[in-house]
């Protein structure tokens, strides 16, 4: 049987009417409430969350979107067409304008050194004596040769003027003489080294009793009135040099001593292991003939382009040392392109390939621009990259 406890009732006045409830029945509405009172809330914030999403206009959401894109401030400049006069610059060694070196036929001691370094020599005359007595030398055999047959063939023309022998006889003693004299004059020479031009020795490389070897630089002679410098180019450079282009050579131990040339020479054959071609240069020496045979010197070739080429900023090029790239600008948004360069002026570079007169590139803020990357101009009335 249920006690009076279970069955404690509460009274309640609504509307001026008194209503009994038990605890159980209490119990019940109380978690009713507290059902419906969640219900409500949860009701309420779903349908602030709609609303909110709802009031959102596509507008807001495009520009929401671009502001996920960070805008690169550049400098931009105009590929252009520009002659463009540029100098190359390139290393040369000296020598004379006509240069000789005097060397060794045979192996033999050196008995006498007949010319110093800065003596004037004639064509022809003896700078360097080897052993005449040498192993090899032949010299003094040709020399008795030479003498018997010179004297047999005075007799033979003596006896032939009487009448006492025939022509072919007198003939046969003038060849004996002559090929004995030939003889004499190949061994003096192989032994009494000369000077095939006139100049100054500009060289002296042995002291006497140095053995000689045989296609070693003994001595050399130079004319040094005009010099000539030879320089190697490649293939590129070759087409904008010329017969007769002027030159600038100069020392950096006289930077300040700079002369005016031409060229005289251009190789027609690439050079097998460097794959460059040789050039030679001739200009006049100072009047003290300060520079000699055998410096390095330092040649300056102004070069003018005969064509209009498109050109662009040099600091636009962006070069990993193998492939050069810009960035072009095309609506708002920057895109990288690799080009083709040629010759530069310091200032502008030629654009051989990968670029169209009038295309926009950027200059400054390359660095900071993105492929595809969206970019805002800040030099509008510079855009030819004065």
């Amino acid at each position: 049987m249920k006690t009076d406890a279970q069955f404690r009732t509460q009274t309640y006045t609504f509307k001026g009417r008194f209503l009994e409830f038990d605890s159980s029945t209490l119990g019940r509405l109380n978690l009713r409430i507290i059902f419906f009172s969640v219900l409500i809330i949860v009701i309420t914030s779903s349908i602030g969350v709609l609303v909110s999403g709802c009031g959102r206009t596509p507008n807001a959401e495009k520009k929401a979107g671009t502001l996920a894109f960070s805008t690169v401030p550049v400098e931009i400049a105009i590929a252009h067409r520009q002659r463009l006069s540029v100098t190359r610059q390139f290393s040369g060694t000296l020598e004379g304008e006509e240069q000789a070196n005097i060397v060794a036929k045979i192996s033999e001691r050196i008995t006498a050194i007949k010319a110093q370094v800065g003596q004037p020599v004639k064509a022809g005359q003896v700078l360097v004596v080897l052993d005449r007595r040498g192993a090899t030398s032949q010299y003094y055999q040709a020399q008795a040769a030479f003498i018997n047959a010179q004297k047999t063939f005075e007799r033979m023309r003596a006896l032939f003027t009487e009448g006492a022998i025939s022509q072919q006889s007198l003939d046969g003693a003038q060849t004996a003489y002559e090929v004995a004299k030939a003889n004499f004059d190949a061994a003096k020479s192989a032994v009494e080294l000369t000077t095939p031009i006139q100049g100054v020795v500009t060289a002296v490389n042995v002291s006497v009793g140095d053995l000689a070897s045989p296609g070693g630089v003994l001595m050399t002679v130079a004319r040094i009135g005009k010099m000539k410098v030879d320089f190697d180019v490649n293939e590129t450079d070759l087409g904008s040099l010329s017969i007769g282009q002027k030159v600038q050579v100069y020392s950096e131990a006289r930077p300040d001593v700079k002369i005016t040339g031409n060229i005289v020479q251009l190789s027609k054959s690439a050079e097998v292991r460097s794959r460059t071609f040789q050039i030679k240069a001739l200009f006049d020496n100072t009047p003290d003939n300060w520079f000699r045979p055998g410096m390095f010197c330092r040649v300056n070739v102004p070069v003018s382009l005969h064509n209009m080429p498109i050109v662009v900023p040099a600091i636009a090029i962006q070069s990993d040392g193998i492939t050069s790239r810009v960035f072009i600008v095309r609506d708002g948004r920057s895109f990288l392109k690799s080009v083709q360069t040629g010759l530069t002026d310091g200032q502008f570079i030629e654009i051989l390939d990968g670029l169209q007169e009038r295309d926009t590139i950027i200059t400054t803020g390359a660095t900071s621009a993105r492929d595809s990357g969206y970019v805002s101009i800040a030099n509008t009335g510079r855009q030819n990259g004065d």
